[in-house]
């Protein structure tokens, strides 16, 4: 993997730039009140600062017996109250509105960021090149607001350290000077400890995501049965540690070998802190400089000092993150699917494939579909088996639009597929995936009810649903039917807890959902896999003898697609055989020898 390389500074200003812009964009007023924020988070204190060291210095004059101190006294000390008040009231409010704030640009830029995702081409999300960048902006979208945050903090790190240094000028320039010379070793030392832990993070990525996966597979309960029967527990623990190891003990040798000019950076500022009360100290002896400003000088030289260390670390922490910026934004550019085109309204007279050859991105040397040139008409039920990878599930992601072919044609009653609004063509769909989805969430009754949300039902409509997907009996012994959670880590309002259900479970409740969908057209992509055999027979009994769908099923039960209007045999990405279950069996050709065993059954 090649490494990060660490951005110049002004690569960093440009990024810095692109998320205020990015942050005003989203909030406005976040960036408005974040800058306000800064100014007072990084002035108040000066002057405050500034006000008790007035009061100091009238203190001791009264002291020493001037009558007229008395009053300035009161006054500065009641000045130095207020804006302590001042900055305790403004820390209540700030946090509120910080939080407040934080959410609303997080959650927008977010929404943005997941409703872009789900806009592309679909070929992109087989794309690595695209998931990579997508992974990379997802990481900023995510911490968009922390950076936003240090951002934040650094301009009042900024402010605040030069202020310090500007209010000593005040007090005597070459002073002023002095603490900022003092000031470099320090920040030069937090500069190479902080960039040498950025290097040391952006070498280490592959182990932190081995680690993430690793530590993601120990904690799921689904997984400890199988990882207790191989005896894998201590030998993925002894490899967690070996990671951790590898990461974090190298970044404490990192620090370890910083020590040396830590200490001697440190020294540097402690000297100078130490000159510079010395040096206050013999002016108000020599009477040369009132009393308070030794509070004031000790004061600024210790918040110059603290904020410029604060500055460049902060500045080196969001490194990585800010460089995600560029991720984000050409993520964001990415062209969004085509939506346009011919409306459907009526499901098609007929589906047809027209010397159709398709190879997946990036994957050109291998075709996965090769001159499929096939038709269905409406209403028929159509069977398409092979072995595995012999391009099936390819062969539905073309004739749902997902995919367009290489070359040749998917055709809606003779309408090139691409010429179509496939929003339009969807609507006629009702598509049981292989890798369906399981709504942990939810309840039985979401699950089903997610096939059509658009549908406003009493329940009669999910209930014929169940029952044709042969789940009404299960469904039945849950805790509360249908409106139980199919997940044992989910509670219903009323504290009923969840009941984790099988494969076979999940795929009756799938199943449902594109029965309850109830789409002129049905595709079925092994869609009785974890279903016992009987089940099975009932449920396309039930599929077969309805003519008013066009039926288009995936299997390689037997049993499944031999009442099927005609079977599309499929090897190495062609059509090689076509007919009914009887004619292929007599042909005793390839379909002959794929169900060979079960026809002897």
């Amino acid at each position: 993997m090649a490494k990060k390389q660490n951005m110049t500074p002004k690569e960093q200003f440009r990024a810095i730039a692109g998320v205020a812009a990015l942050s005003f964009r989203a909030a406005p007023g976040a960036v408005v009140f974040k800058l306000f924020g800064a100014l007072i988070n990084a002035l108040l204190p000066i002057a405050t600062t500034f006000f008790a060291a007035k009061a100091t210095t009238e203190l001791a004059a009264a002291f020493a017996g001037d009558i007229t101190a008395k009053d300035k006294v009161l006054l500065y000390v009641s000045i130095t109250a207020v804006l302590g008040l001042i900055m305790t009231i403004w820390r209540s409010i700030d946090n509120y509105v910080q939080t407040k704030m934080r959410y609303t640009i997080e959650t927008k830029v977010s929404n943005q960021m997941y409703e872009h995702f789900l806009s592309l081409d679909f070929w992109r999300y087989d794309d690595k090149e695209t998931i990579d960048l997508y992974d990379r902006a997802l990481k900023f979208s995510e911490f968009f607001a922390y950076i936003f945050d240090r951002i934040a903090t650094i301009v009042s790190d900024l402010i605040a350290a030069i202020s310090a240094v500007i209010a000593l000028m005040f007090v005597n320039w070459v002073l002023s000077l002095f603490i900022f010379v003092a000031l470099i070793p320090g920040v030069y030392a937090q500069f190479r400890l902080s960039r040498a832990q950025i290097r040391h993070w952006n070498e280490h990525v592959e182990d932190r995501r081995t680690l993430d996966l690793l530590e993601y597979t120990i904690t799921r309960p689904k997984f400890i049965s199988e990882l207790r029967l191989y005896n894998m527990v201590h030998h993925l623990l002894d490899r967690r540690l070996k990671l951790r190891d590898k990461s974090e003990l190298h970044r404490i040798l990192i620090e370890r070998k910083t020590v040396p000019l830590t200490i001697a950076s440190d020294a540097v500022s402690a000297i100078a802190e130490v000159v510079s009360l010395i040096w206050i100290s013999l002016q108000v002896v020599a009477q040369k400089q009132p009393v308070g400003q030794f509070l004031y000088v000790q004061q600024m030289v210790s918040r110059a000092m603290s904020s410029a260390n604060s500055l460049v670390s902060t500045a080196s922490s969001i490194d990585e993150d800010i460089a995600n910026l560029f991720d984000y934004e050409r993520f964001m550019k990415l062209p969004a699917r085509e939506t346009s085109g011919i409306n459907l309204t009526t499901n098609p007279e007929t589906i047809e494939f027209n010397n159709v050859s398709f190879h997946y991105p990036g994957n050109e040397s291998r075709e996965v579909l090769q001159y499929i040139s096939l038709s269905i008409r409406k209403n028929q039920h159509v069977a398409i088996v092979g072995e595995n990878g012999a391009g099936k599930s390819t062969l539905i992601k073309l004739l749902t639009g997902l995919y367009e072919p290489t070359s040749g044609s998917v055709a809606l009653d003779g309408i090139d597929t691409r010429d179509i609004n496939i929003d339009s063509w969807h609507k006629q769909l009702g598509v049981l995936q292989q890798d369906f989805i399981t709504y942990n969430f939810a309840t039985a009754r979401d699950n089903v009810r997610f096939g059509d949300i658009d549908i406003h039902d009493t329940g009669d409509l999910v209930t014929k649903a169940l029952d044709e997907a042969e789940a009404t009996n299960f469904i039945q012994k849950l805790p509360k039917g249908a409106d139980s959670y199919v997940n044992n880590w989910m509670e219903t309002d009323d504290g009923v807890k969840g009941v984790e259900i099988s494969g076979g479970q999940w795929q009756r409740l799938a199943l449902a959902r594109n029965f309850y969908r109830n789409s002129p057209i049905v595709i079925l992509d092994e869609p009785t896999s974890a279903i016992d055999a009987l089940a099975e027979a009932r449920i396309f009994k039930r599929l077969f003898t309805d003519k008013d769908r066009t039926i288009i099923a995936i299997s390689h039960r037997l049993s499944t697609i031999k009442k099927a209007d005609i079977i599309y045999m499929l090897k190495d990405g062609k059509v090689v055989e076509t007919g009914t279950h009887d004619q292929l069996i007599a042909k005793n050709g390839e379909f002959y020898k794929m169900f060979e065993a079960q026809i002897k059954d």
